[in-house]
Parts: structure tokens; sequence; C-alpha cells
């Protein structure tokens, strides 16, 4: 093999691209400069805040078409710089590249992208406000901001939620500050020989009474269900939840219908178990006189049949039974008040029906909201709520 003959062609190949080159240098800047120029001109567009906030109020909005302006910019300075050098095939190379590459970026990223479609359709459409009392899929809490990411929430215990915006989107929200005023239930059951429209009377004044009770939708009650033993009536009240705690008020509510109820001569019976005896008769007695002096809590209904057993004592019998239970009942509530009476002490009756909501949970909200974090709130009070 002739050494020289081989090398020589790859020297003078390799001189004709320096020349190449040197002649292209010129063009070369010129096309760096072009796109260096355009893409300033592009980044310098897409800062320009006033101008995006004008076009388009909401700030999620406007920081994606800021976005989309810079991108175009790189694009067209990137287009105008190989058209310079003459490389316009390359374009078409590159285009197609990336689209392939976006197909791909597009399937791993599927989520985030997902989120990212999510927090843009929630920007525009407000569906809450920061500071917001809100359900979201049985998630509770306080709105504190709404990121390009997720929902971030204060719930009742202090903590802080954060929902993915993707997840909130196709959610159902419940928004309870929306309205006011909000409605509260609670059920009571009275003796089955009872007149529930006078238990319903009595409850419902009492109810009506509080002072954090709605006038207007007012307070009513329905008979829910007869059971064995007893009648259930469901109360229903409305309360202003800006200035009045719902489970606070809910709570007052169903120990002043239970007093008004207990006081008017109403009995609130507990569960009555039937048992049914099989076996030896006498047996059977012994051991629920054992299980009544154990100081069994629930009130059981023997029902005794037997062909040698006088109707007249089992009569007699039986109310003796409930004789005794009657004065059972008493002596009971007495010592109920009398422990309330302990436990109260001097407490003041305003204290003890303090039905306010808790201030600490608002002033944890509002330090979260003031401690954004560098995290934008996408929630803009001047944007138009769905």
């Amino acid at each position: 093999l002739d050494v020289q003959d081989n090398v020589t062609p790859v020297i003078t190949q390799l001189k004709q691209q320096v020349r190449g080159l040197i002649k292209a240098l010129p063009l070369l800047l010129v096309a760096i400069v072009v796109f260096v120029v355009v893409v300033w001109f592009g980044a310098w567009v897409s800062r320009r805040q006033s101008l995006w906030k004008r076009v388009a109020p909401n700030p999620f909005v406007a920081e994606l078409l800021s976005q989309t302006i810079k991108f175009v910019f790189v694009i067209i300075g990137l287009i105008l710089a190989l058209s310079f050098l003459g490389a316009e095939a390359i374009i078409g190379t590159l285009l197609g590249g990336a689209g392939v590459i976006g197909i791909a970026v597009g399937f791993a990223v599927k989520d985030t992208i997902e989120n990212y479609i999510a927090s843009l359709m929630l920007s525009i459409r407000q569906p809450f406000r920061a500071r917001d009392y809100v359900d979201i899929n049985g998630q509770e809490g306080v709105i504190v901001r709404l990121t390009s990411r997720a929902t971030i929430l204060m719930t009742a215990d202090g903590n802080q939620l954060r929902i993915p915006n993707s997840e909130v989107f196709k959610a159902t929200i419940v928004n309870f500050t929306k309205n006011p005023e909000r409605r509260f239930t609670f059920k009571l059951g009275v003796d089955a020989n009872d007149d529930p429209l006078a238990a319903i009377k009595v409850g419902l004044d009492a109810i009506n009474e509080l002072n954090f009770i709605l006038t207007d939708p007012k307070a009513v009650a329905i008979i829910d269900e007869v059971g064995d033993s007893n009648i259930i009536l469901e109360f229903q009240a409305w309360v202003n939840q800006t200035d009045t705690d719902l489970l606070k008020a809910r709570s007052i509510a169903i120990r002043e219908a239970k007093h008004a109820l207990e006081n008017n001569g109403f009995s609130l019976p507990e569960p009555i178990y039937r048992m049914r005896f099989n076996g030896d008769l006498e047996d059977a007695i012994k051991d629920l006189n054992k299980a009544s002096k154990m100081g069994s809590e629930s009130s059981v209904e023997a029902t005794i049949s037997a062909e040698d057993t006088d109707e007249s004592t089992a009569v007699s019998a039986t109310e003796l039974k409930q004789s005794q239970k009657n004065v059972a009942d008493v002596l009971q509530k007495e010592q109920a008040k009398q422990r309330a009476r302990q436990i109260l002490g001097n407490r003041e009756v305003d204290e003890v029906l303090d039905t306010r909501p808790d201030p600490k949970l608002m002033q944890k909200v509002e330090e979260e909201i003031m401690d954004s974090a560098g995290e934008e709130d996408l929630l803009d009070k001047n944007s138009p709520q769905e």
C-alpha cells in the first residue's frame, strides 16, 4: 500500500472543508447573532407582565401565554439562523424529530400534563375562593390557595392537605361558604306510647328558644321511623355558619331538645330485647334475676308463656316491674342533673352555650395564605366565579 496515495486525498478534502468553513464563518456569525437577538427579544416580550395581564387577567393563563410566546420566538430564531446558512432542509428534519420526541415525552408525563391542564381549567373556572369551606370528594377543609400543581386546604384538625388539581377538577365539590345558611339534623326516639306530635312540639319549642337558630327557614321535625319500642323523630334546624359553628350548634340543640322532652314527661326508651327461653323456666328466671342484679343497663322484656302460670300474677308482676323502672328512671335523671351542676359549677350560661367558630383555625389559614413559600395563588377574587 502507498501511504502517500491514501493520505493525500484526505488531507486535500480536509483543507477544502476548512476553507469552506472560513468562507462561511461570517454567515455563521450573522446566523448566531440573529438567533440570539430574536431569542432575547422573545424573552423581553414574555417578561412584560403588565402586557399579559391586560391580555389575560387570569395569572395562570397570562403565564401560559408568556411562555408560549417565548418558545415561539426561539423557533423563529432557529429557522432564521438556518435560513442564513442555507440549511432549510434541516428544519423539516428537526421538526419531525421534535414531533416524535414530543409524543414520547407526552406518554411519559401524561399525568403531569393532565394535572397542568386541570390547573388551567380550574384557574379559569374559579370554583371556589380562598377561605371558602369546601368538601372535595369527602375531604373537608378551608381553601388556602390554588397552585399550578395542587389545591391546598386547611383541615378542621389544623393539618395542611394538598389535593392534585387533576383530582379536584374531576371531583364533586361542595362549597359550604357559598350559602351562609346551613341545616343540621339529629334524631331522638320517644316511647311508642307517647304522642309523637306532642313530642315534636316540645322539641321544636326548645330548639327555637336558642338564639342561634334561624327563624327563616324555620326549624321542622318529622316522624322518621316507628320501631319496636320507640318512635324516631328527626329534627331539622338552620344556622348562619358565618358566625355559628355547626357542630357546636347541633350539640347544644340535641341537649336542649332531650331535656325538654324529659322535663315534659316523655321518656327516651332504651332498646328492648325480646328473649325466648326454651329450657327450664325456673332456671331461666334465676338467670334473668342474676343478670338484673349485675346492673345491666339494657331493659329486658321477657315474654314467658306457661300453662301453669297464673295470668293475674303475671300482670301484677309486670306492673311492679314497670313501676320500679319508672322510679329508677327518675332517680337516674336527678343524679344526672346533680352531676351536671357539679361539672358546670359557676360557669356562665353564655360560656356553656358558646357556638362561635373556633378562631384558631382561621388564624392558621391566614398564616398559610401570607406564607405562600414562593407558590403563586391562581385564585383571583376579581375573576368571575363559576
